[in-house]
């Protein structure tokens, strides 16, 4: 506000020498001048106490900022603890549902290994039974091949025995006594 009435002042200073300096020859200085000089200087004053009043206003409406600051801080403050707040309630929800969700899925897992372990010890025993099975099976098998063997080996004997029969009489004989001719 200073600086306005500064410039004010300035102005008319200038505006003053500025007429001085446009009119080249020297006047008399009148009771007119004197007149006009009182109502400027009346007018002045005027000026004057109107900037000491819109000085006066400008220092209230910065009081008024000022409150008006202070209520937008302490509104600010208050909408910042109210989204702090809701923000750890949100985190704790999520903390919350990602510990159900992981629990479940643990609880999921264990369930069907559980499963997979009581479904597999029936077809477990099953298997081992037929293990033990085809085990004895195939050393069953291996008696029957060797006895297979042997009993080629006894055909062979026969047909050498009836080939002999056919020439001696007595081998016939003993061949037809035992069923074998």
């Amino acid at each position: 506000m200073k600086g306005v009435i500064a410039s004010l002042v300035l102005l008319m200073f200038f505006s003053t020498a500025a007429m001085a300096a446009s009119g080249v020859r020297e006047t008399p200085f009148t009771l007119d001048d004197r007149d006009r000089l009182i109502r400027l200087d009346v007018r002045m004053d005027a000026i004057e106490k109107r900037m000491d009043s819109i000085e006066k206003r400008m220092d209230g409406l910065e009081k008024k900022m000022d409150d008006l600051e202070k209520r937008v801080d302490k509104r600010i403050d208050t909408l910042k603890s109210d989204m702090d707040k809701r923000f750890d309630q949100m985190m704790t929800f999520m903390l919350w549902g990602f510990g159900i969700l992981f629990g479940g899925m643990g609880v999921l897992m264990t369930t069907v290994i559980w499963d997979r372990r009581t479904a597999l010890a029936p077809v477990i025993r099953k298997s081992d039974e037929y293990g033990q099975r085809l085990l004895t099976l195939e050393r069953l098998s291996e008696e029957m091949l060797s006895r297979l063997k042997e009993d080629k080996q006894e055909v062979k004997i026969i047909h050498a025995l009836r080939e002999a029969a056919v020439k001696d009489l007595g081998i016939a004989e003993a061949l037809r006594h035992a069923g074998l001719l």
